[in-house]
């Protein structure tokens, strides 16, 4: 236990791979423990967007919306394999918000912030164009047509926590840290291995909270930090059921009760749509849809649609429960997703809690919490500033996303010619996973048997291998529910067999030496 990190981190949803990529890419050393799988909790279970948030605009959060506009544009830079430009229609439903204000959000939409790539807003007229088609007919005749980006949430997760690897960073996953004390001006954070139940203990100079729905937990285990800031636990739910319609938008749906549903084409065969916002007291790990919740989201789009939605049409359903920072709002709606740090320093070294946050805005986030801790770090190299490389995780492209955002087409049309054998729909599918990556993947591959054990749904023994060496995979559920979404295609013996595939397979000793951060 001799060598101080010199940054520790607890929690590996997007918050905290986001802060270990920054400070590993400035020259700190850095330890992450996640308890579960990268992704595990909140960050794989949002609404797959990087987007603005228009109805914040509602809120006045300004600032929030127009950092995440911002963020917007630049995340599809660094990882244009897995977040999508994705055009949203907005129908004006009479009775509720008024066509000016839809038109004025929009307008602030289009201009507050970094709007370079993606196409303006535009008014659509539902009965005649192809958006309306889906709709009841008569009943919704004006619309408006607005840009977001669509993203894979967990994948972003892990492929910031693979880049964080590459530059030095220990990520440690099922690690659940049991004990954190401070003596002698460091941080000692003692980890239990979930599945082998040995434990380690690594000191840090500075210590981070991203335990997001157990952020209050991780401070209770002896931190000695009684917390001021509070968090808020708000359910949020989803569904998907077979694809709805033809066309590639996604549609934003005002509710009677000041809500807004989100219908949103899905891994192709299927359309997703969520989300409800409640209150949630109970453990984060057990949550799950409810009955009440799964008939809400299906009346809830079965007012707009032709074809109504019903919960026998439900295929598969998802739940997570977002941290949010208590401002005391009395609705769960109206509750900030802004972040918000809470920095102490019980004995002299910080410890620097983090509440709340969005996906899209999780880069800006790590920016600020190592300005935050920047007195506490020591420089990089003798005589540089940290703050020197400031902003470099906008630059530099995540793990596979080092092309053009227009190129992502083309680089699956490639990787099709250079392994013909690989059909178009499997091309596209790694290259929208592992970008440039996917021809590390299939290597020297020269048919399908190079591949290995076929598990269906095009996955095979090459790609499961490689997420064990280089993605943290441990259990088939890492495999087809973060590491991918081909839980949908498969079936339940299909998985269970890969399941078992896996348990097989790994070597032992093999983990501990992936998450030394060491090179794929």
């Amino acid at each position: 236990m001799d060598r101080v990190f010199d940054l520790a981190i607890i929690g590996g949803g997007i918050n905290g791979c986001g802060v270990a990529r920054d400070a590993a890419g400035r020259g700190n050393s850095v330890f992450l423990c996640e308890m579960n799988d990268l992704a595990s909790g909140t960050s794989s279970w949002s609404t797959k967007l990087v987007h603005g948030g228009l109805r914040y605009l509602e809120y006045y959060e300004f600032r929030l919306v127009r950092e995440a506009l911002i963020e917007r544009e630049i995340l599809w830079r660094i990882a244009p394999h897995i977040i999508r430009p994705l055009r949203f229609v907005l129908p004006h439903h009479a009775g509720l918000r008024p066509a000016w204000l839809l038109r004025l959000g929009l307008f602030l939409y289009d201009h507050i912030g970094g709007r370079h790539l993606l196409p303006p807003t535009r008014s659509v007229d539902l009965a005649r164009d192809e958006v309306g088609k889906p709709l009841i007919a008569g009943r919704y005749r004006r619309g408006f047509e607005y840009s977001d980006c669509f993203v894979d949430d967990a994948r972003l997760v892990v492929l910031t926590a693979r880049d964080a690897a590459d530059r030095g960073a220990e990520i440690h996953t099922r690690s659940r840290a049991v004990e954190i004390r401070q003596a002698d001006g460091v941080w000692r954070v003692t980890t239990e291995n979930t599945v082998s139940g040995a434990r380690t203990t690594i000191q840090a100079r500075a210590l981070v909270n991203a335990g997001g729905p157990w952020v209050e937990q991780v401070l209770a285990a002896g931190s000695g930090v009684n917390a001021r800031a509070k968090v808020r636990l708000v359910q949020g739910s989803h569904i998907v059921v077979r694809k709805l319609y033809a066309h590639d938008r996604a549609y934003m749906f005002q509710n009677a009760d000041g809500r807004i549903i989100f219908v949103i084409p899905y891994q192709g065969d299927f359309t997703l749509i969520g989300t409800t916002d409640r209150d949630y007291d109970g453990d984060p790990g057990r949550v799950k849809a409810s009955d009440e919740e799964i008939g809400y989201l299906c009346d809830s789009v079965s007012a707009y649609l032709a074809r109504p939605v019903k919960p026998a049409d439900v295929v598969w359903t998802y739940s997570g429960v977002r941290p949010l920072y208590d401002d005391g709002a009395s609705e769960a709606k109206a509750a900030t997703r802004d972040y918000v740090f809470e920095l102490d320093t019980p004995g002299g070294a910080p410890l620097l809690s983090i509440y709340g946050g969005k996906i899209t805005t999780y880069r800006r986030l790590a920016e600020e919490a190592l300005e935050r801790l920047a007195p506490y770090l020591r420089s990089a190299a003798p005589g540089e500033d940290l703050k020197a490389k400031q902003g470099w995780t906008g630059k530099a492209p995540l793990p596979g996303g080092d092309f053009d955002v227009s190129a992502v087409a083309a680089l699956a049309a490639e990787l099709a010619r250079n392994y013909p054998f690989l059909t178009p729909a499997h091309a596209d599918r790694l290259v929208h996973a592992y970008g440039t990556r996917a021809k590390k993947m299939l290597g020297d591959a020269k048919s399908l048997a190079d591949l290995g054990r076929p598990f269906g749904a095009t996955l095979t023994e090459i790609e499961v291998r490689y997420l064990i060496a280089n993605e943290w995979a441990l259990t088939a559920e890492d495999v087809v529910w973060r590491r991918s979404k081909l839980g949908l295609l498969l079936s339940a013996d299909e998985i269970a067999a890969l399941d078992q595939w896996m348990k097989v397979n790994i070597a032992p000793g093999e983990r501990p030496l992936r998450e030394a951060g060491v090179r794929p």
